[in-house]
């Protein structure tokens, strides 16, 4: 994905994205602490889609991103209901 030009699907499933195992699981990445994906970025992200999600969401919780994943969140679901 182009850092200047994300991949709007990208952005979307990351939105959708669950943490599927762990202490976390069940929970949406954006809800996830930073914390966490700091402790798989030393140890190793898991293979696949779900370690790029990770990575990614790292990145934007990193440089206080967040606001916007939650922008696109509520211009796509603008009566309320939640990806989460």
């Amino acid at each position: 994905m182009d850092v200047l030009n994300p991949d709007p699907e990208v952005l979307l499933e990351l939105i959708r994205a669950k943490m599927p195992f762990g202490k976390y699981a069940g929970r949406p990445l954006s809800n996830v602490p930073e914390e966490y994906f700091i402790w798989f970025r030393e140890r190793g992200y898991p293979p696949g889609k779900l370690g790029e999600q990770m990575a990614m969401m790292l990145e934007i919780k990193t440089h206080g991103l967040e606001t916007l994943l939650w922008e696109l969140e509520r211009r796509l679901d603008p009566l309320g209901a939640s990806f989460k």
